[in-house]
């Protein structure tokens, strides 16, 4: 088993938020490799956000923030206990939501949640570009299209501002993994002076 120093888990403990247990743990799993660490943390996230996604969500906090006077934005966010939502780490994920939204201005939450009359404009537009390709492979290069037109428009699949390195979604699940509660992301607006 590898030697794992103080200084490690103090070192993956700020880089991700989990507790100086979790992170022990994932160092030991990982032999003291720190990538392998991290990779270990997000598995462990993913699996407690599993497990708590059927969770009622009946408490959170709306939370703002204001850009130059200029954009606004409201965002509620949904967990299970008021103790969570008055939680250091939760008030974190959703500055950093708020900033995100003001900065990257999503159309919706998820594709689902899009308008169909939106959908439906994109998947013509992108049909009308390639129709001059062979037929079979159209339809790939359309869904590719639409793939990425829901990776820049809709909030769960954004590649996160302050880490392009994951989506929003992946940071949900590390926050779900981080305090151990549901949470969810109900419902945004964003005003942007002059705008309709």
């Amino acid at each position: 088993m590898a030697d794992i120093s103080a200084k490690d888990v103090a070192a993956l403990r700020k880089k991700t938020g989990a507790s100086m247990m979790t992170c022990k743990q994932a160092l030991q799993e990982s032999g003291g490799d720190m990538e392998k660490a991290e990779v270990y943390l997000r598995q462990q996230d993913a699996k407690i956000a599993a497990k708590k996604s059927d969770r009622a969500t009946e408490q959170g906090f709306i939370g703002h923030y204001v850009h130059g006077g200029r954009i606004g934005v409201l965002v509620e966010v949904a967990c299970e206990t008021d103790f969570v939502a008055k939680n250091d780490k939760f008030q974190e994920f959703i500055r950093d939501l708020s900033m995100h939204i003001c900065a990257t201005n999503p159309l919706a939450i998820s594709p689902e949640e899009l308008d169909p009359g939106i959908v439906n404009k994109e998947r013509e537009i992108y049909l009308g570009q390639v129709k001059d390709k062979p037929e079979n492979i159209q339809e790939k290069i359309v869904e590719g299209k639409m793939q990425k037109f829901y990776s820049e428009n809709c909030l769960l699949q954004q590649a996160f501002v302050k880490d392009n390195d994951k989506t929003i979604a992946q940071h949900l699940t590390e926050t779900i993994g981080t305090l151990g509660e549901n949470i969810v992301i109900r419902r945004f607006s964003r005003l942007e002076l002059g705008a309709e």
